[in-house]
């Protein structure tokens, strides 16, 4: 048995920003980060040399170790409380927006890119915000500051070093498998590196594992009863285009965002994660679970854009397991893609056919992901959210012309899980005395920045309580 003051379960944004601002507040308290992966400097995807997914185990790298999965995906920065989740109207609109300017600030001192994106040509902006009410979706303003994939590993290589030369325990390649609870109160947690269980004592237990760790705190939270309710899942596609026709929006904002609730059913339908000159990527969750997702280096570029267009799904009583639909939604086009992501074209979804390996070959947009497979997406894609998808994606051609072209490709399955939010009050106290949650995993933030100040909130929390 080890005794901590704090133990943080996650070594993704969440976690790393709460012991990084409990260094920079000066506590002396001891802090332990249990992370499933590897360090960053060994975080390492042989996709680069085998050009197809290896399926890694026992973790796939790009979604698990430390800075966790957000990180290695793209690295965006949204500097704008409008966008990355609920946090604002748990805390408060003017503490977190005051957080996010706090928190970017750790960035730059830490290496990020002062530029910012999205911050220019006014008058391309209202030439754009106009189309997209003309064609019924609304225009979020967001600076984005743009780590890139490649820079993100330097700038949380230099935090991983700045915790431990301050400190912090990092175990990594450990797993926690429960918590510690004694009556109404969480100790700590029960961790293994897969040969030894070993218990950690703490005073506050910092959850924060992620969207890669919501099912797992799911089932934490049935066990103990600790105070939540379902929340949303989404499900959707990652669309890909050529950057010709992403060219002024690319320019402009850089990442547009776009809300739309199309008709018939009415549900939130959202771009998210546009990556210019960017690359589409298949990941694989601890289920064997593919997944589609993208990035964009800084200085490696193709000649495609790619973006997420996600549907937002609410579910009413008595259903009450969101994260366990949209695994079998992802599950049913892995098998028909033998394991892997399908991809098919939009103009073949309107025609009612799949799309065939040659038809992506004549296409003026060439696939460059090569673990996806050309079929039918639409044969285990949800009739609700494939409604809502195509005809968002038509919606979006009035403000993007070209979006809904017959070639423009759409990647399956992207899938978002935040579910399970977790009831919290405003000092991010669970109904478990003791017990904290944080990031993806806790329902409350969609995304690395807001993951980071939940984090640097939460280490506040900690030091203020030590000093009174």
């Amino acid at each position: 048995m080890m005794n901590y003051d704090v133990v943080i379960v996650g070594a993704g944004p969440a976690g790393i920003f709460t012991a990084l601002e409990m260094i920079r507040d000066k506590s002396e308290k001891k802090i332990a980060i249990i992370e499933k992966g590897k360090p960053v400097e060994d975080r390492y995807c042989p996709k680069t040399t085998t050009k197809r997914c290896v399926n890694c185990k026992p973790h796939c790298h790009i979604t698990t170790g430390f800075s966790g999965a957000g990180a290695f995906s793209d690295g965006k920065l949204s500097l704008s409380s409008e966008v990355g989740g609920d946090l604002p109207s748990l805390l408060g609109e003017e503490l977190v927006s005051e957080a996010i300017d706090y928190t970017d600030n750790i960035y730059l001192e830490f290496g990020a890119d002062e530029k910012i994106e999205g911050i220019n040509n006014s008058e391309k902006v209202k030439e754009i915000r106009k189309n997209a009410i003309q064609a019924g979706l609304r225009l979020v303003d967001c600076p984005i500051r743009h780590l890139g994939t490649e820079k993100a590993h330097d700038l949380y290589l230099s935090i991983e070093k700045h915790l431990l030369e301050n400190g912090v325990d990092i175990f990594f390649e450990h797993e926690c498998i429960n918590i510690i609870l004694e009556g109404a109160s969480c100790l700590g947690v029960y961790i293994t590196d897969g040969k030894k269980e070993t218990q950690i004592r703490a005073r506050h237990t910092v959850i924060a594992t992620g969207r890669r760790g919501a099912e797992w705190l799911e089932k934490i939270c049935a066990e103990h009863n600790i105070a939540h309710q379902p929340g949303t899942v989404d499900i959707g596609v990652r669309v890909e285009v050529r950057n010709e026709i992403m060219e002024t929006i690319n320019e402009t904002l850089y990442e547009s965002k776009l809300i739309g609730y199309p008709k018939p059913f009415k549900n939130k339908v959202r771009t998210f994660c546009q990556n210019p000159g960017g690359f589409v990527s298949q990941e694989n969750y601890d289920n064997d679970l593919a997944v589609v997702n993208g990035h964009s280096y800084k200085e490696y570029k193709s000649d495609n854009t790619n973006l997420a267009v996600l549907c937002s799904h609410n579910f009413n009583q008595p259903f009450n397991q969101p994260i366990e639909y949209a695994q079998k939604i992802g599950e049913l086009t892995n098998m028909l893609a033998a394991g892997h992501i399908l991809v098919q074209r939009y103009g073949d979804i309107l025609d009612g056919k799949r799309t065939w390996p040659k038809e992506l070959w004549q296409s003026n947009l060439a696939m460059i992901e090569p673990d996806a497979v050309a079929g039918d997406i639409t044969a285990a894609m949800p009739y609700r959210s494939m409604t809502n998808i195509i005809n968002f994606i038509a919606a979006v051609d009035n403000v993007v012309p070209g979006f809904a072209s017959t070639e423009t490709l759409l990647y399956s399955p992207e899938l978002k899980f935040y579910s399970n939010r977790i009831k919290m009050d405003t000092d991010l106290n669970t109904s478990v005395r003791g017990l904290h949650c944080l990031g993806d995993s806790s329902g409350w933030t969609r995304g690395l920045m807001m993951a980071s100040v939940m984090g640097v909130l939460m280490g506040r929390k900690i030091v203020k309580e030590s000093v009174q």
